[in-house]
């Protein structure tokens, strides 16, 4: 999709109310778990005992609160030993922390008998979950996001919800990838190597640039249709965890890479936007292998979801290689729990692999029960830059700590232009739905393309205008996305309008402006919003736009 338009400077200013409280992050919470050599958790550490390092430097830690068995522990009302840290204003010292689950359903990658598997452990191990805590479970299907229930500790309402999603359509098998797997030379020195060998045919297919762009854009889809509804559910009280049941998420290039050594930089680039919305609203992401795998592909005791190991350094996987299993695992399988394993890490959680798909739930209660909450506040600049963060423990080189690694300082502009597509995938209202939106006849283009005129009118009663210069003015933010009945879509281009007059705009007067669409030759449903950075209103409309 193309945008005809001339930008103009942008302006920052404060965001809607309505997101206040998700996008305007003054605290960057981090969750942190402790443990010794054998996994048991370590108990009765101050904020002394902790050293927090952002970007390579040292940064005070303003909030401290240990969480023990799902209760805050009694000096978190003070202050926090010597660290001078205050316990998080939303936790009372010997009151149960809640938990909110965030389950995602993945369908458009999903095979039917892995995801129902998967589900009815869930279901059974609702028991596990405390009194205070909430679930609430939506399915995205490769174009809408549907809400199976919103959060509720009613397990009466989630068995309910649960049958239903156990009901709905799976579409994984349309997903499957025909591409010659990883085959076995005698002639190379280790069977890690040898299984990374592919035959002349398979190299070609595999390296198809359609077929590789293909699959890099469903993985997208479904990435992104994770995120929005990661940030639709970004306020939650308590500890914030998403489980994310998916089948296929893997690395499209993994076969150019190491398996042991640093992952290939696409994964960044397709899996980032999911971390980064988690890390930034506070969510740790449990992802769920839904196929498992099979017993002969590996009797090693450690693989990618062992959290000692760390997939970006040169250690060994712990695979032992079954040379009888079928071609088809090896390539797919360090490809998927790599990814896995990238999502969990950066956020502080744990992939649930193979047999952990059967207690995925369980084990995330579990593991969300006792950990240090720590708080920072970083200087914010609003330049979608990413910043690393690192947590060490002083003098106590036998404990092993697990959090997440980073957070991104987000731009307003790139904060609307995320809520703008989640409307779209939610397939929901997003902001004033004031804007009135007038299509022309479409005219044919080159290929199977048309050019569809659109004028987009805007009300003047619910924009800013500010007098500058004699002019009464304001430059406002226009953003246009579509998605077709396929579910693939289009980029969020931002356009820049300056609305400007010799005088303060009389009520009920309009501003119009007029642009074209360029659209494959079908019908796309349509989304346009535009943001007033003046007084953070966000002016929507949606609908349909095709070639009729």
């Amino acid at each position: 999709m193309l945008l005809a338009a001339l930008p103009a400077a942008a302006q920052e200013s404060p965001l809607p109310d309505l997101f206040a409280d998700v996008i305007d992050v003054r605290v960057v919470n981090v969750e942190v778990v402790v443990a010794d050599r054998k996994g048991n958790r370590i108990q009765g550490l101050d904020a002394a005992d902790f050293a927090l390092l952002v970007d390579g430097e040292p940064v005070p830690i303003h909030h401290f609160t240990e969480v023990d068995a799902g209760i805050a522990r009694a000096d978190a009302e003070g202050d926090a030993g010597d660290g001078g840290a205050s316990a998080l204003p939303s936790l009372a010292a010997g009151e149960p922390v809640p938990t909110s689950y965030l389950v995602f359903i993945d369908e458009y990658f999903a095979i039917r008998r892995d995801r129902d598997r998967v589900l009815e452990a869930l279901e059974r191990d609702l028991g596990r979950l405390g009194a205070h805590d909430r679930v609430a479970l939506v399915a995205f299907d490769g174009q809408n996001v549907s809400q199976l229930t919103d959060w509720t500790a009613s397990r009466g309402a989630l068995r309910d919800a649960f049958d239903e999603a156990r009901q709905r359509d799976s579409l994984g098998i349309m997903r499957i990838v025909d591409v010659e797997p990883a085959v076995f030379e005698p002639s190379l020195p280790d069977r890690e190597s040898q299984a990374l060998v592919l035959s002349r045919d398979g190299i070609r297919r595999a390296m198809s640039t359609l077929n590789l762009s293909r699959r890099e854009r469903e993985i997208q889809r479904s990435v992104l249709a994770a995120t929005a509804t990661l940030r639709s559910y970004a306020d939650p009280p308590g500890r914030k965890v998403m489980l994310v049941l998916t089948d296929g998420w893997g690395i499209p290039d993994w076969h150019r890479q190491d398996p042991a050594g640093p992952l290939p930089p696409g994964v960044e680039s397709i899996y980032g936007p999911l971390v980064h919305a988690a890390n930034l609203v506070g969510y740790t992401l449990y992802p769920v292998d839904l196929p498992g795998l099979d017993p002969s592909f590996t009797s090693g005791p450690r693989g990618l979801g062992d959290p000692s190991v760390d997939y970006r350094s040169g250690e060994s996987l712990g695979l032992q290689l079954n040379l009888s299993t079928p071609r088809t695992d090896l390539y797919s399988e360090w490809s998927q729990e790599a990814a896995l394993a990238y999502l969990a890490r950066e956020t502080g959680g744990l992939p649930m692999i193979n047999a952990s798909r059967d207690i995925a739930l369980a084990k995330t209660a579990t593991d969300t029960r006792s950990y240090y909450w720590l708080g920072f506040e970083p200087p914010r600049n609003e330049d979608d830059e990413l910043h690393d963060i690192e947590v060490r423990l002083t003098g106590r080189p036998d404990l092993r700590v697990r959090s997440r690694r980073s957070y991104l300082d987000l731009s307003r502009s790139t904060e609307v232009t995320m809520m703008v597509e989640g409307a779209l995938l939610f397939d929901s209202a997003l902001g004033k739905e004031v804007l009135e939106v007038q299509f022309g006849a479409p005219q044919p283009a080159r290929g199977r393309k048309i050019v569809v005129p659109m004028k987009v009118i805007v009300p003047l009663d619910d924009i800013t205008l500010l007098p500058m210069g004699g002019l009464w003015t304001n430059d406002v933010e226009l953003r246009v996305t579509v998605i077709n009945d396929s579910g693939d879509r289009s980029e969020t281009p931002v356009e820049t309008i300056r609305i400007s007059g010799p005088a303060e705009p009389e009520p009920g007067q309009h501003y119009w402006y007029t642009t074209e669409l360029v659209l494959r030759k079908r019908e796309h449903r349509i989304v346009v919003a535009v943001h007033d950075p003046v007084s953070g209103t966000i002016l929507t409309s949606s609908g349909t736009v095709g070639p009729e």
